[in-house]
């Protein structure tokens, strides 16, 4: 225990040092509540002063349950890659024209979901998800309060939002969404006629890129019947902190650089909100030519 602790001290993790990534892969699942990177704190609130190695749980059960896990899934990523895309040959893959990434069949799939709202910030937005009728469908539901917090620096509020948790893999490896065969976002939903956002995030190759964000908007018409959307990729815009960029660039499906996929709510309209959503998927529209619905410019 003492050369663990003595390895965390020195991983400088206040400082901003990049070295505890390493540590994070293997000390990952011993972490309680632990906060690596600096997050939100409302004005006028006092800093947490606990030092983040305290909260690591030395178990050496748990960390060999751990290892178990980890080799268990290690040991699946290796047979589907060698049995290739889902078992199905190469040629199948490459002609296939859609796919379904997500479905809400169980309390497994909402937990692939994260939701939020202006609570973080000091908002009133209230949100929640649960299984439709059935367990066909993810119901994401609340109600959206505009009112903004009297702490003299928030000028905004009223927004919630549901977000896909970033794909993990074996020891803690980040994994990519590799959508480069499709051209096309398609949902199935039931809503209750508000427009929502729909939004991409990406992984960033630079540090001032952290807050890129390509979205689009997705506009329910409300009633008892589902619709299905289509979204081309091609309509999705940049956007940075809010602010919707000059220099505007294609999403690079062949990157393979996807990080999660969210819907936000922020229409300024106080009240109830209801979202029905069957499964979300891609789909490659081989009638849709268009490659970027927005003007770039040329950097001199």
């Amino acid at each position: 225990m003492a050369l663990a602790v003595t390895l965390l001290n020195g991983a400088s993790f206040h400082g901003g040092c990049c070295r505890h990534k390493m540590l994070l892969s293997l000390l990952g699942p011993l972490l309680s509540n632990s906060k690596l990177y600096s997050s939100y704190r409302r004005p006028g609130a006092e800093p947490e002063k606990k030092v983040s190695w305290q909260n690591v749980d030395f178990s050496f059960k748990k960390s060999i349950d751990h290892l178990k896990t980890q080799l268990s899934l290690l040991k699946k990523e290796t047979q589907d890659y060698l049995r290739g895309s889902r078992g199905h040959p190469l040629s199948q893959r490459l002609l296939e024209q859609t796919k379904v990434l997500w479905q809400f069949r169980s309390q497994e799939d909402l937990n692939k979901w994260v939701i939020s709202s202006d609570v973080e910030i000091g908002g009133k937005s209230e949100v929640y998800i649960k299984l439709g009728r059935n367990n066909q469908a993810a119901v994401l539901y609340g109600t959206l309060n505009t009112e903004v917090p009297r702490d003299g620096e928030t000028a905004y509020s009223g927004y919630c939002s549901m977000r896909s948790r970033p794909a993990v893999g074996s020891f803690n490896r980040r994994k990519f969404y590799d959508w480069s065969n499709f051209n096309s976002l398609y949902l199935r939903v039931r809503g209750d006629g508000r427009p929502w956002m729909v939004n991409i995030y990406t992984d960033p190759y630079f540090s001032h890129q952290k807050d890129d964000l390509y979205s689009y908007f997705m506009f329910t018409r409300g009633g008892p019947y589902w619709e299905e959307i289509k979204i081309p990729f091609s309509k999705f815009f940049l956007s940075s902190r809010g602010r919707v960029q000059d220099n505007q660039h294609p999403l690079w499906l062949d990157k393979a650089s996807f990080l999660t996929l969210g819907f936000t709510i922020g229409d300024k309209v106080d009240g109830p909100f209801q979202l029905e959503i069957d499964f979300i998927g891609l789909l490659n529209d081989r009638a849709h030519k268009e490659e970027f619905a927005y003007e770039m410019y040329d950097k001199n």
